[in-house]
């Protein structure tokens, strides 16, 4: 008896030694450390104390005033795109998206107000009209949310998210992608999400092919209310799946699984993969849900659209310093001030997503119709429909328990393959199409089964 479970361990050992064990790949590419090394702290606390010092950026607030106000600051982040578009010799195209929300009681905007997104689109060298996005917040608020007087600088919720946007477009307008990238400046995002509901309708609108958003929201703090300081994890959330998909795809999930599959959830792992090859010093924990426990973030609207979105974010909040009066009670300091942001922090958080951009906008699109098969076989058989700019595809697969894919197999430039002694009941699976420059696409979950 012994023998033979030897045998058996010996057996399983030799099968997996063929396929390689690891989560997803990324090429060995000395340019995603030049990105890393190139993103600054100091620009960054520049920006953060910037954005902080126009004293509320709450979305009813002043557009008049020069100093003070949303609708300074958000001509400032659109001159500071145009003048990172000039020493690129022009390579953003810089927009504002104004949209009028009319008052409704029922919400948080009480009088006509003008919403307005400012973002700036890097093309892409071979496919312009498929986007990478990565998003901040420009808005800001104190407790009362409604009122817009008030002080509320907002330094980490969300001035960190809005100036790690725009310091990824100074790093990143240095290099040229086949994909676009877009850096945005989203707005209403106190009042109900206006900003990303919004720009997510406009991307439907026009076509846009949306390989999926980072939302950074929060990404400055290290210290937790709950008294831990952490200055590598971070967290990403992401929804298990489409919240568009069909009775029928969801019945079909039942059967053959697929509930942590999502879009959003391959983004997700995409993001932790990526950190993982190039910033092994960070920490990225996955999330299992859209958002923090009944809150929101600008990620959702584009989910409800169903492109694929994530949120990036501290990994401990700090309540006493967000959507606070800037105060002192009983010795404790509240409010979102600028003393409560680390600027080294910021640094890593906006390299974590400077190189998921890069990664992102670097590979091929994703393998559409992706079949497996294999019922009550002892081989699983997965195929899909060939993409442009693929030099070949590898097939990804992983325990169930598993969060992230564990064993991967290039099988070339085929449409179709057999993982010879891997029985499907026991695995999830999942495809990418490689490029010739080695990057991935984000793993294609299968959407059908190969009827045998």
């Amino acid at each position: 008896m012994k023998i033979r479970q030897t045998t058996v361990a010996i057996s399983f050992l030799t099968l997996f030694s063929f396929y390689q064990v690891n989560a997803q790949e990324m090429p060995d590419d000395p340019q995603m450390y030049e990105i890393v090394d190139a993103v600054s702290a100091d620009r960054l606390e520049t920006d953060i104390r910037k954005l902080a010092g126009f004293g509320t950026r709450h979305t009813m607030s002043d557009t008049v005033s020069g100093t003070r106000g949303i609708g300074a600051a958000r001509r400032w982040i659109k001159a500071e795109f145009e003048k990172i578009s000039k020493a690129c010799n022009g390579c953003l195209e810089v927009y504002e998206q104004r949209t009028l929300v009319e008052a409704d009681p029922e919400t948080r905007i009480y009088e006509d107000t003008y919403v307005v997104n400012v973002y700036a689109i890097q093309r892409g060298t071979e496919s312009p009209n498929r986007f990478a996005i990565m998003s901040g917040d420009i808005d800001s608020r104190a407790s009362d949310v409604k009122n817009y007087t008030i002080d509320a600088p907002g330094a980490n919720d969300n001035a960190t998210g809005m100036a790690g946007a725009i310091e990824a477009a100074r790093v990143l307008s240095n290099y040229q992608f086949r994909n676009s990238i877009i850096y945005a400046g989203l707005s209403g995002e106190e009042q109900g999400l206006y900003g990303g509901k919004h720009l997510a309708e406009k991307a439907k609108e026009e076509g846009w092919e949306i390989i999926g958003i980072l939302n950074n929201d929060m990404i400055g703090n290290i210290e937790g209310v709950d008294g831990v300081i952490d200055n590598r994890s971070f967290r990403i959330f992401s929804e298990p799946y489409n919240s568009l998909s069909s009775e029928r795809s969801l019945m079909l999930k039942r059967f053959y699984g697929g509930e942590n599959d999502g879009e959003s959830r391959q983004l997700a792992r995409f993001v932790y993969e990526t950190t993982q090859a190039y910033m092994p010093e960070m920490n990225p924990i996955l999330i299992y849900r859209l958002d923090r426990f009944g809150r929101g973030g600008h990620h959702r609207p584009f989910n409800e659209a169903g492109f694929a979105g994530v949120r990036i974010m501290e990994a401990h909040e700090n309540y006493n310093r967000q959507h606070q009066d800037i105060r002192t009670e009983d010795g404790i300091a509240y409010g979102d001030v600028i003393e409560g942001v680390n600027f080294d922090y910021c640094k890593k958080m906006t390299a974590v997503n400077a190189i998921t951009l890069a990664a992102l906008a670097s590979g091929p699109a994703g393998p559409s119709e992706v079949k497996v098969g294999g019922i009550v076989q002892p081989s699983a058989k997965l195929a899909w429909s060939k993409v442009d700019g693929a030099k070949g595809y590898k097939i990804y697969w992983r325990d169930t328990t598993s969060p992230v894919w564990q064993y991967s197999r290039y099988v070339g430039d085929v449409d179709s393959f057999t993982l010879e002694g891997v029985v499907i009941d026991n695995y999830l699976f999942g495809v990418t199409a490689v490029g010739a420059n080695g990057y991935e696409s984000v793993v294609s979950y299968p959407s059908g089964v190969i009827r045998d």
